[in-house]
């Protein structure tokens, strides 16, 4: 039933796609190109990519290398990296959800690729948190218990949500879970540009885990497939497509910062506070509701997937994330097709520049990206629907080698003190700024004394110094959630914590590691 499900909504989706090119022939728009349109309407793929074309054509920036992971991923869009190095890729025409083993043997590829989920209703979303994979499947979201380090399904699947509203254009529903541990989910428009009927659509929703406690977050998102949060400040940010058939150049596509009950536009309000020509007459007032993008891309860009870079040695880009732009087909000349970075100022100002181009030129197109993912030795990944194909990036010499998750008996141990070249006061300061932090996310209910918790805070010393510990807040290893912390919050609570770990090891008499103050971390 899965299966015959999802081929009727894919024949529903093509029906509505070639109305919507009858009404592009109706009111002469050009279009770049019918391969992309028909890519667009039903899905239909792209040569597959080639190693030599990859390397001839695409661009990556400077100091980086580009490679082509793996080859053989029809229709990838939505990817995650588990804890564990292993790379999970939604294919949701093809209803299933694959996993590229991690490349332990270091050739630049995964070092096997199987279905690890199959007969779903479009999966899209992927989620992997608590000990669960998380699935947003057209209708509904499930969950699943997963073994992340073993790569595997460990129990029966599971609605949390269902009744999500179904059919129509936008067909994707994208899962996150937030700092706050809460899950979120986007629902799509079901058109181009209409007042719809069902109060999901077009909104983004809140839920906890277990799909209790569901309600409308935000509206007026005509299709935000992607969204992250700023690892600096804890702010959401989304993508959103916007409507066709107004011309080349109007309206923009968006990102939003989302907060909750905004209202962001859709469908009587488009970019930059501009009422709809279908849709805006009698909706002034919307004028006056409707949030502003915190940035516009080009019209019909078409921007997926986004990810705030958090694993990045380079200062340049502490404050910057990656977004997929799918590319257009509702423009007389290609335009997208590339994946951008943007950066924020410390005045908020949001620039825009190129990071992976070559997926499109002189009107020919060979990938659309679509979604990026990071791991935590700062290589990122990349999907394209397109070619079917996921690319890899990383820094320095041109050597394939991948260092995706390295075993964990092969992670070093730190010696020496961690906090050498710390004075007395610098500690003082940081626990003067951590105390209250530890308080108020209540960090002593997870990490009590003689807890399995507790006890890794002992050994902290051992396996991280200052910056990396910094660095681990960032994105931290599931169940600790994501909290909001800042640059100087994150650096005050790894001193702390560093601090606290030599004087509780110091009491207990652990064995010296060769400084007075790391003396007893063994714990």
């Amino acid at each position: 039933m899965p299966r015959l499900k999802t081929a009727l909504i894919a024949i529903s989706g093509t029906l509505l796609g070639l109305v919507g090119v009858a009404a592009l022939l109706t009111r002469d728009v050009e279009i770049t190109s019918w391969k992309m349109m028909w890519n667009s309407v039903s899905g239909t793929p792209g040569p597959r990519a080639e190693p030599a074309t990859v390397k001839q054509q695409l661009m990556a920036p400077t100091g980086w290398q580009l490679g082509l992971y793996a080859d053989a991923v029809p229709e990838a869009r939505v990817l995650r990296l588990t804890e564990a190095g292993d790379l999970l890729v939604s294919q949701p025409r093809l209803g299933q959800i694959t996993l590229l083993g991690r490349d332990a043997n270091g050739d630049g590829h995964p070092d096997s690729q199987s279905v690890l989920m199959s007969g779903l209703d479009r999966p899209h979303g992927v989620e992997v948190s608590g000990g669960y994979l998380y699935v947003g499947e057209t209708g509904a979201v499930g969950r699943v218990p997963f073994d992340v380090q073993a790569g595997r399904i460990t129990g029966d699947y599971t609605h949390v949500i269902t009744g999500l509203p179904e059919g129509g254009n936008h067909w994707s529903r994208s899962v996150r879970i937030g700092p706050d541990g809460w899950l979120y989910v986007h629902v799509g428009s079901s058109c181009n540009s209409c007042i719809e009927e069902h109060p999901w659509r077009a909104t983004m929703l809140r839920a906890k885990p277990d799909g209790s406690e569901l309600a409308v977050y935000a509206t007026g998102l005509r299709n935000s497939v992607g969204f992250d949060w700023a690892p600096w400040s804890g702010e959401l940010f989304a993508t959103d497509n916007g409507r066709d058939l107004l011309g080349d150049d109007f309206p923009p596509c968006e990102l939003n910062r989302i907060v909750q009950g905004g209202f962001y536009g859709w469908p009587f309000v488009n970019g930059f506070n501009v009422l709809d020509p279908d849709n805006g007459a009698g909706h002034a007032a919307a004028l006056q509701t409707a949030l502003a993008p915190a940035h516009g891309f080009r019209a019909h860009n078409a921007p997926l997937g986004i990810h705030f870079l958090r694993h990045q040695q380079k200062a340049s880009l502490s404050r910057s994330a990656l977004v997929a732009l799918h590319g257009s087909w509702n423009r007389s000349k290609a335009d997208g097709y590339k994946v951008v970075r943007l950066e924020w100022a410390a005045d908020g100002i949001i620039s825009e520049t190129p990071f992976i181009s070559g997926f499109e030129k002189d009107g020919n197109v060979i990938g659309r990206p679509v979604d990026i993912a990071e791991s935590p030795a700062g290589e990122l990944f990349v999907s394209d629907d397109y070619a079917g194909a996921v690319y890899r990036l990383w820094r320095g010499a041109s050597s394939a080698q991948s260092s995706v998750a390295a075993p964990a008996a092969q992670k070093p141990v730190l010696t020496g003190d961690p906090l050498a070249g710390i004075s007395a006061a610098d500690i003082a300061a940081a626990t003067s700024r951590a105390e209250p932090l530890v308080a108020r996310f209540a960090c002593a209910g997870c990490h009590a004394a003689g807890t399995p918790a507790g006890n890794k805070l002992q050994s902290l010393g051992e396996r991280y110094g200052v910056d990396t510990l910094a660095a681990f807040f960032i994105t931290p290893r599931a169940p600790m959630p994501v909290y909001p912390l800042s640059e100087e919050d994150r650096r005050a609570l790894a001193i702390f914590l560093l601090s606290r770990a030599a004087q509780s090891s110091s009491a207990s008499g652990s064995p010296a590691n060769n400084s007075p103050t790391s003396a007893s971390k063994a714990g």
